[in-house]
């Protein structure tokens, strides 16, 4: 598939205008112009490029790529690894960062609420003026018992602190390092906050306001939507569409 039409395919298909984001999403590494076989995986790192490579790949999609906003890195050490194993191989390298996560269809949020059996989902927390995460009900279920399901489909390695009451009903999910906005879930009167991540001041923060916070980790809650991305794109288009993980315990 040509380079161009595909990547104008993805932009309109996340909708990549209407976010603000920190980091270009679309095309970030321009490579072949035709596209046969393509990696996927969560995060930019020299391990993937390298695995893709051995795949003989033309074309990489992460969910976290090689530009940030809030980054200036130098041509050195790993940056000029990843930059340079992209441009000798000429590899295409595209990213998608919170279109991924809010897209209602194949986010990240939305596969995580579909996983743990949510229903009547709606959009839940803004960022920059664009609701990413994905609130949801279920019929009262014992708190130990969604833990364990969490723990079955999302994370073996969650951290949970439980905190909430003893049926949950309520459920507020966004993935990555989305650890502040549990006062979201607080204010909306949430039974339960899901994300990535978590920072020392959260568990104070959440036994005092009564509910219960999983951190099941950035990389575990960002997997679900590039693989879905992957799904779509094979039934799409008919490409060659491999996922790999690069395992990541934060």
């Amino acid at each position: 598939m040509n380079r161009c039409k595909f990547t104008k395919y993805l932009n309109q298909f996340f909708k990549n205008d209407e976010f603000q984001d920190m980091c270009p999403n679309g095309l970030q590494v321009e490579g072949n112009e035709n596209i046969h076989k393509i990696v996927i995986g969560v995060s930019a790192s020299v391990e993937l490029f390298e695995k893709a490579i051995e795949k003989k790949a033309d074309t990489i999609i992460v969910h976290h790529g090689v530009i940030w906003n809030f980054e200036r890195p130098l041509y050195k050490g790993g940056y000029k690894k990843r930059i340079q194993l992209l441009l000798e191989n000429n590899i295409n390298l595209l990213a998608y960062h919170l279109p991924l996560d809010a897209h209602p269809e194949i986010g990240n949020n939305i596969q995580i609420a579909s996983k743990l059996g949510l229903e009547d989902t709606s959009p839940f927390g803004e960022y920059k003026g664009k609701i990413i995460g994905i609130r949801g009900s279920l019929p009262a279920v014992d708190s130990e018992s969604f833990f364990l399901r969490i723990k079955e489909k999302i994370n073996i390695d969650t951290m949970f602190f439980p905190f909430g009451p003893e049926k949950i009903n309520t459920v507020g999910i966004i993935s990555g390092g989305a650890q502040n906005d549990v006062k979201q879930a607080v204010l909306d009167g949430l039974d339960f906050y899901l994300t990535g991540e978590v920072s020392e001041h959260i568990l104070h923060y959440v036994k005092e306001e009564k509910i219960h916070f999983a951190s099941c980790g950035h990389h575990a809650t960002e997997r679900f939507g590039i693989i879905a991305l992957g799904e779509h794109l094979k039934n799409k288009f008919n490409l060659n569409v491999e996922y790999i993980d690069i395992p990541n315990p934060v």
